[in-house]
């Protein structure tokens, strides 16, 4: 299972010592984690939703201020969501709604973000629009990025960086090209594997034998 990081140009300490520990909204802001199996948001407007990451600024009883309101408009910009603000998120596709929670990670303004298996339950063309997407925001908010893949080939051509595990344990630590050797992905997978360029874009891909 790759566990892929889009960058990794800054490394942050999230151990805290025991006379310095985070309280959990100093923690949320410097990071934002995607569950792969998100809470329910029935009857709630797209906007409330992404408004829900600035709590970790203001708290529950919090003023929502001007700054707030310009996180979240960026965020919605962003992401590409606003047309979607005033439905409601359960009417939403599978890739819209994952672009409206990964808006509200943005919002949250944290300076990591921790994705786990966020295209797992999208088709393919939902896959390249929310990785694509999530590889954008990496880029242009400066932003290291965590993400849990199953499929080595999305995670070979969106992401920097690869660890690769297997029964909980380290196989291979790597660029994507290093990562994507038959050997290598065997010993990942447990299956002969044959690795290609693709003829359009000239990334790695890999397949079984």
């Amino acid at each position: 299972m790759p566990a892929s990081s889009l960058r990794l140009a800054a490394q942050y300490n999230l151990r805290a010592s025991a006379s310095d520990q985070w309280a959990d909204r100093e923690f949320a802001r410097k990071l934002a984690y995607l569950p792969q199996q998100t809470a329910s948001a029935s009857g709630m407007l797209v906007k409330e939703l992404v408004a829900l990451g600035r709590y970790p600024w203001h708290g529950a009883l919090g003023r929502f201020g001007d700054t707030d309101r310009t996180k979240v408009e960026e965020a919605i910009e962003l992401t590409g969501i606003a047309p979607l603000v005033d439905r409601l998120v359960d009417t939403l596709s599978g890739g819209e709604r994952q672009r409206v929670w990964l808006a509200m990670l943005v919002a949250q303004d944290a300076q990591c973000l921790l994705l786990d298996e966020p295209t797992s339950a999208l088709d393919i063309a939902h896959q390249l629009e929310v990785l694509s997407l999530v590889r954008k925001l990496s880029q242009e908010k400066e932003l290291s990025v965590f993400i849990v893949l199953h499929d080595v080939n999305m995670a070979a051509r969106f992401c920097d960086s690869i660890f690769a595990l297997h029964s909980g344990r380290l196989i291979a630590q790597s660029t994507p090209a290093g990562v994507m050797e038959p050997r290598r992905l065997q010993e990942i997978y447990g299956v002969p594997m044959e690795v290609m360029h693709h003829a359009a874009t000239g990334h790695l891909i890999a397949a079984p034998l």
